[in-house]
């Protein structure tokens, strides 16, 4: 007969709430990109519209160096140019037709024009080349005709302008980088909290069995006693039940802490819980371990056991009728791993759900918590500094999930 296993199998299955939680975050992270397009488009219509306006106190100087010639004897001509000059943000170079610079407005004047040590007045010459080239990228320029002689003005957008441009992206950058540093942090956070419920659960657990386990140990010595039934097969599996009781409070009094991993052969530790594990088993799923008997990886014989009991159960609950269950040893001598791999013929997982069949919560079964493989991962990773994943599965033909550990030294048995 099957155990009434509570851990989830490998058929599709609604939404759980883990689930449901990334959802939302993904909502989250939509809304999120939403506000930072939309912080996006209204700046650039701002922008657009500085545009506009630097282009229009171009055109104006523009207008005030055409005009300049006639009106310089003007006095109310000149405080129009001061005005407008003090209040135009843009840069401007104007230059004749062989290309020679022959006015300017808004540019750096201590590269324009300096004092030297003998009194001359004079330029950076390569600062108006490149601010020149500068403003022939940014807009075309503007054709002026000054007493019959042909000229061209250029200009380069404002400064605040040009912060403006790149603001958004910065902004977005720098939310973006406090997002993901809170996110980090709270996922840190509640990483930590739900380990302390791990570990409180897993240590209250074996609290809780250790009185009814030594209960259970001391009525089968009396019913051995009291019937004279030494040899009885019964007590003698109820004896295995119970010490395989004490072997699971054992696992969870191991939560939390550190556990201690000794070096054992892999082949062995796994055909004795698969001995133990297929007499509980339907009669219909064949047991078959291959490979490599004489490897060898350094375990905690509790928590590994865990790890196959848990793999072991969810392959049988995949399988509806007759089938059987695989397990290959395989050495890999070049990068110094054990391969370990659990294969099934039952319903398979659709490639979509590989990765969530490990996280808490995922389950296909009405009474199921979906904690086995979760815990499995952490046990394979966190305490055998392993991996495990679904290595191959398809839909009514089974599924194939890896375990990879570093490998101990290889045994080499000893010659008398």
């Amino acid at each position: 007969m099957f155990f009434p296993f509570c851990y989830c199998n490998l058929a599709t299955q609604s939404m759980n709430p883990y689930q449901k939680k990334r959802r939302w975050k993904f909502f989250l992270l939509i809304f999120a990109i939403l506000i930072g397009i939309a912080s996006v488009f209204y700046t650039d219509s701002f922008v657009k519209k500085m545009e506009r306006e630097e282009a229009i106190q171009f055109q104006l100087w523009v207008r005030i160096q055409e005009r300049s010639m006639f009106l310089m004897d003007n006095d109310n001509f000149t405080s129009i140019v001061e005005t407008v000059r003090a209040n135009t943000k843009v840069s401007a170079i104007m230059v004749d037709s062989t290309g020679v610079i022959t006015s300017f407005f808004g540019l750096d004047t201590t590269k324009t024009n300096y004092i030297t040590a003998d009194a001359k007045l004079t330029y950076d010459s390569l600062y108006f080349v490149r601010q020149l080239k500068v403003m022939k990228s940014q807009h075309k320029p503007l054709e002026m005709n000054i007493l019959g002689t042909k000229y061209k003005a250029y200009y380069k957008d404002s400064f605040i302008l040009t912060q403006l441009r790149y603001f958004p992206y910065i902004q977005m950058g720098v939310i973006f980088l406090f997002l993901l540093t809170a996110y980090a942090a709270f996922s840190s956070a509640r990483r930590d909290e739900q380990d302390h419920v791990w570990v409180g659960l897993a240590k209250e657990t074996a609290h809780q069995l250790g009185t009814p386990i030594s209960s259970l140990m001391a009525w089968t010595e009396l019913m051995k006693s009291k019937f004279d039934a030494e040899d009885d097969p019964l007590i003698a599996e109820m004896e295995n039940d119970i010490k395989r009781l004490e072997i699971i409070t054992d696992r969870f009094s191991k939560i939390g802490s550190k556990p201690i991993l000794e070096d054992h052969t892999v082949y062995i530790v796994i055909s004795d819980f698969i001995r133990y594990f297929k007499v509980r088993t339907s009669d219909k799923v064949k047991f078959f371990i291959t490979g490599d008997e004489q490897v060898r990886a350094m375990l905690n014989i509790p928590l590994f056991d865990w790890v196959i009991e848990n793999l072991l159960k969810n392959a049988a609950n995949a399988i509806e009728n007759e089938g059987s269950i695989s397990i290959n040893i395989i050495e890999n001598l070049a990068k110094e791993q054990v391969f370990i791999d659990v294969t099934d013929t039952g319903k398979g997982i659709p490639r979509s759900k590989f990765d969530a069949v490990f996280q808490p919560g995922y389950t296909t079964r009405k009474r199921g918590w979906g904690l086995g493989l979760s815990l499995t991962k952490r046990i394979v990773e966190n305490y055998h500094s392993g991996e495990i994943f679904v290595k191959d599965s398809e839909l009514g033909k089974g599924t194939t999930f890896r375990i990879i550990l570093k490998s101990s030294l290889r045994y080499e048995p000893t010659t008398a």
